[in-house]
């Protein structure tokens, strides 16, 4: 007790339980001990249970591993087998038939701005056949395909499910043959080379020989189109040093026109042909060159008979005087 008769508490918390005095903390945290507020221990731990590794599996994993590794199997059997390549050329990747299968293949193909290919070749150029599908059909590559073909100018290719294909193709058309250095070329009419000429459906085109020929080929037709009657005899038309033309005419014969005037030149010749069908004669060339003449050249039969016709011809002269 203290001198006036009171009992002295501790200032420090004492033990905690029934009937034990309070701290002077006492009325910020009740009494409740400070200990079992701020316990080490968390209560929000979870707990782990273990799983069995049965039952994490998927189902039916056990039957789908056996499936796959019989099918591996099967195919590999197959693919040494030989049965897989005969598979792929009746009916195409297995990708592709399983496509056809479910009314994905290709069944019609419409192909519009064909000329001078036929249908196969474009099919054949685009890589479109019945064993393909129209979902693993690559159109750009089938357009790219068909531009490297010499006579397409431009190409589209459009897939429309579930079984159309269109073709659109845009021709060079061919206007002359060009002959170079011993090579045929078939030519467009801005003298741009298409390919080389192995095609006889080209052999009627107009022929035109030498350097630089290619890129005069609207001057040699407006040529043809100035010979009238003759056109058809024209074999073809050689460009000398790139400033005039030799005509071969349908016998052989040679007919050189002028640089300048060359329509007026071969107007001469429609004349000297229907007045003294001088193409009917034996002639090697026909020299219209020059304006006020025309200058011709025989064959070397008809120049040896000219020789022994002039040798056997009379001369005059003056009787010699005895």
């Amino acid at each position: 007790m203290d001198g006036g008769g009171r009992y002295l508490r501790p200032v420090t918390a004492g033990a905690y339980g029934p009937g034990a005095a309070s701290s002077v903390f006492a009325p910020f945290f009740g009494d409740r001990p400070l200990l079992s507020r701020f316990s080490l221990r968390s209560p929000l731990r979870r707990r782990s249970v273990a799983v069995p590794v049965a039952h994490r599996l998927p189902r039916l994993l056990g039957t789908g591993l056996v499936a796959l590794f019989f099918a591996g199997v099967g195919t590999t059997g197959a693919i040494y087998g030989g049965h897989y390549q005969d598979f792929r050329q009746v009916y195409g990747e297995p990708y592709n038939a399983l496509a056809r299968l479910v009314g994905l293949g290709v069944e019609r193909v419409t192909i519009a701005g064909v000329a001078q290919l036929t249908e196969r070749e474009v099919l054949q150029a685009a890589g479109i056949t019945t064993t393909g599908s129209l979902p693993f059909l690559d159109a750009a590559d089938a357009r790219t395909r068909l531009e490297r073909i010499p006579l397409v100018k431009s190409a589209s290719v459009r897939k429309i499910f579930p079984q159309d294909v269109v073709v659109t193709l845009t021709e060079r058309e061919p206007h002359a043959l060009w002959q170079r250095g011993g090579e045929l070329f078939v030519i467009a009419a801005d003298g741009t080379v298409i390919d080389l000429m192995q095609d006889a459906r080209f052999a009627t085109l107009p022929l035109v020989v030498g350097d630089e020929a290619n890129a005069r080929t609207r001057d040699y037709l407006a040529l043809l189109e100035a010979a009238g009657p003759l056109k058809g005899r024209i074999r073809a038309g050689t460009l000398v040093s790139g400033r005039r033309w030799t005509l071969k005419m349908d016998n052989g014969v040679d007919v050189r026109l002028p640089e300048l005037g060359a329509a007026e030149a071969l107007a001469r010749l429609v004349k000297l042909e229907r007045e003294q069908k001088i193409l009917g004669r034996d002639l090697i060339a026909i020299d219209l060159r020059m304006p006020d003449r025309v200058v011709v050249r025989l064959t070397e039969e008809a120049a040896s008979a000219r020789a022994e016709a002039v040798k056997k011809k009379p001369t005059r002269g003056k009787g010699i005087e005895t």
